[in-house]
Order: structure tokens, then sequence, then C-alpha cells
């Protein structure tokens, strides 16, 4: 049997949830490959990622074949067919609206380079701001991008703005043909259904975090 076989599947299909794990087992190949280790079971990848070794195999399945019976998986190369499946085998153009805090420290991040997420430019329309730097990316003046939008083709763009200007936003770089944000303001955005929206909430992941706190054993 074919060690990676992989079927025809709609992206539909796929919950956020199996996505986000998926990215985790990732992590952990990765880390495994650095000890380097060169099989890996479903019930050591289950264990990494507070889940079961049904739920790993149940993911996988979305994709394909992976494995041997008895010999686990191969870490390299299901390291490799996860990063096919996340789309980390190409470079992503990226541009953030929004230069403040979260903006800037986004920039800074270097991991996003290490995955292939390119970020082309900031804007913002603060005076104050544009025309500078950060780590090496220009903050750009925000009646730029009707212009830069066309000409550099961003892949993503992230939201970084207080929550009133968050749709306008939204509805500028849609009409300009951008088919993936990312939101970090508070505020429910709409979209296009071909439009990929994911919000980042951080009030909500706190409270569950409280939530966690609250309800121990």
């Amino acid at each position: 049997m074919n060690e990676f076989t992989s079927p025809r599947l709609s992206v539909k299909r796929i919950a956020d949830s199996t996505v986000r794990r998926l990215s985790a087992y990732l992590r952990f190949l990765e880390d495994f490959e650095q000890r380097g280790l060169s099989t890996i079971s479903s019930e050591e990848l289950a264990k990494r990622g507070g889940t079961t070794s049904a739920q790993v195999r149940k993911d996988l399945s979305f994709f394909g074949s992976f494995g041997k019976r008895g010999l686990g998986y191969s870490v390299p190369e299901l390291a490799g067919r996860l990063r096919e499946i996340l789309g980390l085998g190409k470079e992503w153009r990226v541009v953030i609206v929004g230069a403040g805090k979260i903006g800037a420290a986004l920039v800074q991040y270097r991991g996003f380079r290490q995955r292939g997420f390119n970020i082309l430019a900031a804007y913002d329309n603060n005076p104050e701001k544009i025309g500078r730097k950060l780590e090496g990316i220009p903050v750009r003046d925000i009646e730029q991008l009707d212009k830069d939008v066309p000409r550099e083709h961003p892949d993503i763009v992230v939201l970084t703005v207080p929550s009133d200007q968050a749709q306008a936003v939204v509805d500028r770089v849609v009409r300009l043909g951008v088919k993936a944000i990312l939101n970090f303001a508070p505020t429910q955005l709409h979209a296009p259904a071909d439009v990929a929206v994911k919000t980042v909430n951080m009030a909500m992941e706190l409270e569950g975090l409280s939530f966690a706190l609250t309800n121990r054993d």
C-alpha cells in the first residue's frame, strides 16, 4: 500500500478546528524532526496535541491514506505532506492595514517569513507613522491601497484597525480583489462567500482560559 495517497475533496468539508489541529501536528512533527525521530504513531501525536489517536487518524483521513499499520507515520514525509495541505509550499503575499501596536508586533514577527508569509507593507492614516519602516517594512499611506493592491496582488490582508473602521477596509480590499482577510478588530465583518475571513478575538481566547481556570476539578 502506498504510504501517502490523496483523495479529491472540497475545502468546505474541512472544519476550522481540523485545520488548527493539522497546524499543531505539523509543529509537533517539526519538533520530532529536529530531535532526529524518523517515525511517530498517532498515539504520540495525540498525546502532544491533547486529543485522541482516533481524532488524529480522522483528521488525516480527509486528505488521504497516511502511514502503515504497525509502523506509524514517517515524520519527514508526513510533515512535508501537511505543509502541502496547509499551502506552505509557496510564498503568500501579505499586507497589514493598521500600523499600531498590534500591526507593528505582527510586522516584527520573524516566524511569518519562515512559513512563507511575505509582508509587503503596512498601511496607516497617521502622518507620524507614514514613511517610516518597521523591521525594514514600509508604512504607507492607506490612500495608496487602491493603487498598490492591483499592482502588488497581495494574497492576504491583515486588519489591525479600530472596529469602527474595519468593515470599510474590508469592503475596499474586497473590491480590489483580495480573497483572504485576517481580522484583529473586535467586530463581526461581512464579506462575499468567496472571500475567506478569519477573526482573531483575543478577549474570547482569554475568556476561554478564564472558564478553564474557573471550572478546574
